[in-house]
């Protein structure tokens, strides 16, 4: 079983991250949300691990709870 990688595994986090508000600032409100479903659904079918996936989605609770407080 794979662990998930959750320090930086970027060549260039903030040139990703750009490019990605980039896009999300082209898209109207209703298109958000059917965009970030696609691209949640392309990397976890190429990732491929349940384990790596149910990870990440563990992670993502905990620190989107954290943020909330």
């Amino acid at each position: 079983m794979a662990d998930l990688i959750t320090q930086p595994n970027l060549p260039d986090p903030d040139g990703f991250y750009a490019d990605l508000i980039k896009t999300y600032e082209a898209l109207d409100e209703d298109a958000v949300s059917g965009f970030s479903a696609r691209l949640i659904l392309l990397l976890t079918n190429h990732i491929g691990d349940h384990d790596v996936i149910s990870q990440a989605v563990e992670e993502a609770v905990r620190t989107n709870l954290k943020a909330e407080k």
